[in-house]
């Protein structure tokens, strides 16, 4: 999808209402749906974080979506698929700040050059005990990324054509920190598995931009 066409219609989402757990449960376990909807999960006052959705124009200007592999480290998200962000540091502010702030240690976007577009639902991540705040924003100009080495490992450049595309959902057996051989939703995307809260995410930005493309 063209970029400059993709510019012009996401602001229409601004005033949309968040679909939040609608979207969200598409893509989570149903066990884990199950203890949400009955409210046994309960949040130890959790520690907050960020993260950036970033769009931004690529090969003959086709809007891409970045998403970044993380390293293998000893951590419930190691090795798996994330937007860049990270956790709010006392001087961020806000969380916006710390979306921004993040972005750029991890891939090397001056903030300067990201327009948020809007917030979407926040959401809770049980095995780290942390609340997500999700920005979607817009990088109109890309300058080649830069990837912090310690905590990435690599890029994920997604077309946008390949995101709203229902084919590319999938379910996936997986072993967590939570459970064992349990059927995930997920995305699979430049042949990777996207699951987890990053699924949850992207399941709430996908619904809301087939709502104005």
């Amino acid at each position: 999808m063209d970029f400059n066409f993709f510019e012009q219609r996401i602001s229409k989402i601004k005033d949309l209402p968040l679909p939040g757990e609608i979207s969200h449960y598409k893509m989570a376990p149903e066990f884990r749906i199950r203890e949400l909807m009955e409210g046994r999960m309960v949040r130890d006052n959790p520690r907050k974080a960020a993260v950036m959705a970033l769009f931004y124009p690529g090969n003959e200007n086709r809007t891409q979506l970045l998403c970044i592999l993380r390293k293998t480290y000893e951590g419930v998200h190691s090795n798996q698929v994330a937007f860049p962000g990270g956790k709010a540091e006392k001087e961020d502010g806000n969380l916006r700040i710390t979306a921004l702030r993040e972005t750029y240690e991890e891939v090397g976007v001056n903030p300067k050059d990201v327009e948020i577009v809007r917030t979407i639902s926040e959401v809770y991540i049980p095995p780290s005990n942390f609340e997500v705040q999700p920005f979607i924003g817009l990088y109109k100009k890309p300058k080649p990324f830069k990837i912090q080495e310690s905590e990435v490992a690599s890029l994920l450049e997604i077309s946008l054509t390949d995101f709203l595309e229902d084919i590319n959902l999938t379910t996936k057996k997986m072993s967590t920190s939570y459970a064992n051989e349990i059927e995930v939703p997920a995305f699979k995307l430049n042949d990777y598995i996207i699951w987890g809260a990053t699924a949850m995410m992207l399941s709430e930005i996908k619904d809301l931009l087939k709502q104005v493309l």
